[in-house]
């Protein structure tokens, strides 16, 4: 089998390389020439036997639309697009629907694995119909983890199914980072726990808790238990919200996801606007004592023992407002 593969970064490039060993021929089209096997889509479309078949790996949004619009200009009637990138369910149809009318074919398919997934395997969830998953399968048995089909492979449903099942398969992974994460936190916290990388690591093995996840905090723990060369920052791929649009929108309970999405949002807020009106509201009802900002906040002096009411204000002290109040 050859197929075209649009998009060769980090993970575009390693599917690339699995396919190959995995019998699969493989002419990769990237706007980096230097890893490039062609110069443009045109040329790559050229390349390919018909019925062709051509894997698309660029980021979702405006890239993977650019790409699709392109491809059914170049393809003709009975060729197919797979869309691998992590595309809104939502633009499946549009996508189908447009190629569709000249005849194209299209599969979503969300795909699991990140770096390690040229090791290991990628985990599929295909959208589309089951004629062109069967016309597919050589593509996906390449690139899924050896051992049962449907331990690393899942035909979900129709167009659209395959990217939703990775929308809440990264739902899922939002929820289970976060409680690692607060594991770790109180962890650390305790000063009766000496060795917070060897708990972590004793849960790999017979624990309830153990998971890939888990033995990927250990190796991150490993040079280094308290992370000291790394900032509490974190982004949010978009598919963590896109789950939490999606069980509001079906009246879904999802208090674990939707509370590891705002971890996320918390942890980019140096000052949050939201504690501070915390804070104002405890000293307005019950006189509680508010922390003055302090001059690196930019808020002005901090000599002031009250606020205009005359409620009491602490001073935050050097640091993070653990120090010295007196």
């Amino acid at each position: 089998m050859h197929i075209g593969l649009v998009g060769l970064g980090k993970m575009g490039g390693n599917m690339r390389e699995r396919l190959r060993k995995g019998g699969v021929e493989v002419t990769g089209y990237d706007r980096n020439p230097g890893i490039s096997d062609v110069g443009s889509l045109e040329e790559l479309v050229q390349t390919l036997p018909a019925p062709r078949t051509v894997w698309v790996m660029v980021p979702a949004g405006a890239a993977t639309d650019a790409t699709v619009g392109e491809l059914g200009k170049l393809l003709e009637a009975d060729d197919l697009v797979i869309d691998g990138g992590n595309s809104k369910f939502t633009d499946d149809a549009r996508h189908a629907e447009e190629l569709g009318a000249k005849g194209i074919h299209f599969l979503d398919c969300g795909v699991s694995g990140g770096v390690w997934g040229l090791e290991n395997g990628y985990g599929l969830m295909v959208g589309g119909g089951e004629d062109l998953v069967e016309r597919a399968m050589p593509i996906f048995d390449a690139l899924r983890p050896e051992g049962p089909r449907e331990e690393g492979f899942v035909h979900a449903g129709e167009v659209g199914a395959g990217h939703y099942a990775k929308m809440v398969h990264n739902g899922i992974e939002y929820g289970l980072m976060q409680s690692y994460a607060e594991g770790y936190e109180l962890l650390m916290a305790k000063d009766i726990v000496k060795d917070v990388h060897g708990c972590f690591q004793a849960w790999t093995r017979g624990t309830v808790v153990r998971s890939w996840l888990l033995d990927l905090l250990v190796k991150a723990l490993e040079p280094d238990q308290k992370l000291s060369g790394i900032k509490g920052y974190a982004e949010d791929s978009g598919e963590g919200r896109w789950t939490v649009e999606e069980a509001i929108n079906n009246a879904v309970p999802m208090p674990a996801i939707s509370a590891s999405l705002f971890a996320r949002f918390s942890s980019r807020q140096e000052d949050s606007p939201a504690m501070k009106a915390v804070a104002a509201l405890r000293n307005q009802f019950g006189g509680h004592a508010v922390t003055a900002a302090g001059p690196t906040s930019g808020t002005g002096d901090t000599g002031s023992t009250t606020i205009d009411d005359g409620h009491p204000v602490t001073d935050a002290g050097p640091s993070s407002g653990s120090g010295d109040v007196s």
